[in-house]
């Protein structure tokens, strides 16, 4: 980006690896960004090469390498950049391997493990994390108690606890404590407390795919770079 180009506020931060566009415009409302020394709150401020740019205080900077990265979540970590519990951040099991900034694309609660992707293309999260992608996400779950099969039935159908409507796009029994679930729109924890309204509990939680992509053999803890077809299929799949 030269002196001449400008970019809308929010869009030069998702491109310098700080957020996700959505949560960069949050970033920006909540008077966090300032350019050339002045706080701006206002979502489309253009931005050129020459401006310098702060959130929090730091001054960010465009990336040049664009990074896609799977990491096979193990439990214990949260999905945010910082936990103000002190928490362990699933991001730090990438700082060793990346240098650059990165962000995940959703979430999985810090119980659950699997599958979550990685970026500082902002772009390219932006599209995966929008309700029109449809992205398929397949879970394995692991119960305390046996799974009837008439849960299943209304799982697909939907559920509707106090407020909020949960329905998922397959419920399959795997084993009579095991199942395999896959959703299109997750909702916060909404695997966990559907099997809780029907007094089941969950002993382990695992995301083995999203989209296009599977967790195959990578082991918790372990990150990968996604293949230049693994990103085209993902983004067809979005469209």
């Amino acid at each position: 980006m030269n002196s001449q180009d400008s970019l809308r506020l929010q869009v030069y931060i998702a491109h310098c690896g700080v957020a996700s566009r959505r949560a960069a415009e949050q970033i920006i409302l909540d008077g966090r960004v300032s350019v050339n020394g002045k706080v701006v709150c206002e979502l489309g401020t253009k931005v050129s090469g020459d401006d310098k740019v702060f959130v929090d205080g730091n001054q960010i900077f465009l990336e040049q390498t664009k990074r896609y990265v799977l990491l096979n979540k193990p439990a214990g970590y949260v999905c945010s950049s910082v936990d103000e519990k002190g928490r362990d951040t699933a991001v730090d099991l990438l700082k060793e391997k990346y240098s650059e900034r990165l962000y995940n694309i959703g979430r999985l609660d810090m119980y659950s493990k699997g599958m979550i992707f990685f970026t500082n293309d902002g772009d390219f999260a932006a599209k995966l994390s929008h309700p029109s992608s449809q992205l398929e996400k397949e879970y394995i779950v692991e119960t305390s108690q046996d799974v009837p099969v008439e849960f299943t039935k209304a799982f697909e159908k939907g559920i509707r606890i106090e407020n909020s409507f949960y329905k998922c796009k397959k419920c399959e029994i795997l084993k009579p404590r095991k199942i395999k679930i896959v959703l299109i729109e997750g909702k916060n924890r909404e695997i966990r407390r559907v099997l809780e309204s029907q007094n089941i509990g969950t002993k382990s939680l695992v995301r083995v795919r999203i989209g296009c992509v599977n967790l195959d053999d990578l082991k918790p803890g372990e990150s990968r770079d996604l293949t230049k077809k693994e990103i085209d299929d993902l983004l067809k799949l979005c469209e």
